[in-house]
């Protein structure tokens, strides 16, 4: 799974591992944090996790050099992704979360792009069909959570570039 991926130097710096109590020192650090957490999910295509895997994962626990960030501080971090909008809570304990590299109407723009250049306004398709039919393999939103994928058709809908639909017992979509 960690394959190819590139850990910035911090990672291996054990001070990283433990919340600055300076504010400025602190501010830089949780940036460091937030955007090693959005490309790791990105790079491993990560959409919906919970804290206790995220908190075991390499991400946050460099078996190397035996550092992990505590929990306290992977919450501190989360908080911080969501104040930027790039994280949802899916629930009321906080312990699973959608985590947006993407944001919503970011990935609706990518869905439209190909839509357009595929010359398929104006088409109807499954949810399923877009994240998972042989037409998208390849295709960035391919494997899209659908949670997230919903949410970018929402976006699209709001720009009345979309419509999203029932069919029969699944939900669609049709693009204008």
């Amino acid at each position: 799974m960690e394959m190819g991926f590139e850990w910035p130097w911090q990672y291996n710096f054990p001070p990283f591992y433990t919340l600055q109590p300076n504010v400025d020192t602190r501010q830089k650090q949780l940036s460091a944090w937030t955007s090693l957490v959005l490309s790791y999910c990105r790079h491993n295509k990560l959409y919906t996790m919970n804290v206790m895997e995220i908190q075991e994962s390499p991400l946050f626990n460099n078996k190397k050099i035996q550092r992990k960030l505590s929990l306290e501080s992977v919450q501190v971090v989360l908080e911080e992704l969501r104040r930027k909008g790039n994280l949802e809570w899916m629930d009321k304990n906080k312990s699973r979360f959608l985590i947006m590299w993407r944001k919503p109407d970011e990935w609706g723009k990518v869905i439209y792009q190909w839509v357009s250049k595929n010359g398929m306004t104006n088409s109807v398709f499954t949810l399923y069909e877009l994240i998972a039919g042989d037409d998208t393999e390849g295709e960035e939103f391919h494997g899209l959570d659908e949670t997230m994928l919903l949410r970018s058709l929402e976006a699209l809908q709001l720009e009345h570039r979309a419509e999203i639909i029932t069919l029969n017992d699944s939900r669609g979509v049709k693009f204008f």
